[in-house]
Order: C-alpha cells, then sequence, then structure tokens
C-alpha cells in the first residue's frame, strides 16, 4: 500500500479493493496536513503496518472523517491505532455507527481548526444517502467519495465480468464520464438542494479532483467536475 504526495500538506494511499454488492471496488484515503500540524485523514481504508507507519511520520493523527454512510468501514481500527483521534462525519454515518463513539456530526460546519485548510460542501437531496465534500484549498483539491466514480477499462477487465462492465458503461461510472452512480442518482427526488451544492463546488478552484473508487483527476478540475455533475 503506497502513499504519495500529491500537493503541499495533502497525500493519497491507495488501499485494496473491498467487496460491495459482489463487485471489487479499488479504495483510497487522502491525508491532510492541518496548518496546526495536526493530521486529518479522509474515508480510513485499511490499516496495513506499512500504512501506519507511513502515517506516522507525517504528524499526530487528530480526525477521522467518514464522508457517508458507506465510508466507515475501517474507522473503528484506526481509531484503536492512533490513540484520541476524533471521528466525525454526517449525522447518517454517526446514526449507523453509534458503536464507535463520534466525536460529533458535520451536518453543521466543520470544527473551527479545519477552515484554514478546508471548505465543505454538503450533498443532500437524495432520500437514502449524503455526502460531505471537502475543498483542500492549498493543493486546490476537491474530494469526493460516490459522488464521482471512475473506473479504467483496465481495472473493470481485470476484476469485473463482461456483462458488469456493460453495466458500468451504462451507469457513466467509467473514464470519460466519472459519473454519479446511476442508481444513486435516480433517488435526488429535491435536485433543487443538490443543484445548490453542486454550484458551491464549481466555484471552488479547482485543480485536481479525488474521489474513493476509480482513476482520480491530477489536472482540469473544474470541467472535470462539469462533467461529474451534468446529470443536474
Amino acid at each position: 500500500m503506497s502513499i504519495e504526495k500529491i500537493g503541499d500538506g495533502i497525500w493519497v494511499a491507495e488501499g485494496r479493493c473491498v467487496n460491495f454488492h459482489s463487485l471489487p471496488f479499488p479504495t483510497r484515503c487522502v491525508i491532510v496536513r492541518l496548518a496546526d500540524g495536526d493530521i486529518w485523514v479522509w474515508s480510513p481504508t485499511e490499516l496495513t503496518a506499512e500504512l501506519q507507519e507511513a502515517v506516522r511520520t507525517l504528524g499526530t493523527v487528530r480526525y477521522l472523517v467518514s464522508p457517508n454512510k458507506i465510508h466507515h468501514l475501517f474507522m473503528g481500527d484506526w481509531q484503536k491505532a492512533f490513540a484520541g483521534a476524533e471521528l466525525w462525519g454526517p449525522a447518517s454515518t454517526t446514526k449507523k455507527r453509534d458503536d464507535l463513539g463520534f466525536t460529533g456530526t458535520l451536518d453543521d460546519g466543520m470544527p473551527d481548526a479545519w477552515h484554514t485548510d478546508l471548505a465543505m460542501a454538503h450533498m443532500r437531496g437524495s432520500f437514502v444517502m449524503d455526502e460531505l465534500v471537502f475543498f483542500h484549498k492549498a493543493s486546490r483539491t476537491t474530494i469526493l467519495a460516490d459522488l464521482s466514480e471512475n473506473f479504467s477499462e483496465d481495472f473493470l477487465r481485470a476484476n469485473w465480468k463482461p456483462w458488469q462492465r456493460r453495466l458500468a458503461r451504462l451507469a457513466g461510472v467509467v473514464e470519460g464520464k466519472a459519473k454519479t452512480p446511476l442508481d444513486w442518482r435516480f433517488t435526488f427526488w429535491r435536485r433543487d438542494k443538490a443543484r445548490k451544492t453542486r454550484d458551491t463546488i464549481l466555484g471552488w478552484p479547482t485543480k485536481q479532483v479525488i474521489m474513493a473508487h476509480g482513476t482520480w483527476q491530477r489536472t482540469d478540475g473544474q470541467a472535470f467536475l462539469r462533467k461529474v455533475f451534468s446529470w443536474l
């Protein structure tokens, strides 16, 4: 498991695949060093000894963040490994994982310590799931979880069956489209709310876009986001 610096104070760690509805999904977490030196970890992936040591070299892990109620599987392992780390997420996650002892929810905004480095938008409007979207200011990186899935043809051929690959293309979750999964799009009954959040996200001066699943976008971030949210 590798860790890659992608800007001033920001790293990505590529995780192993997890099983999601019988499909292998690649995973990825984002690590940010905040202005006060504390480490902020978004969507923690499986915690291997190698990853744990790499993260320790960056600073003190203070915050573990779930962006939506699907991204929580490994937070307990990180909480045990990094004593004193606070867990944060939307209310939908904290309600689902009340066994983890979250410090608080992010529905009403971020802790003060994050504001120097990060901006946040809350994607609502669906009756099944919401998502917190973050923007790392120094590197101009927008961080999505499942609002964009961007599977490469090489990954799909290596891991998904032919009929599954056809469904992925139909759903628009492949490179060149990178849409929100089709089944989730259908649940956005309040698209007015979603469009308001989309406009906030498109207002950020994004250079690169990271998502949890698939090939992340290293350039032309704003154009990429306009394509991601074109369904709205």
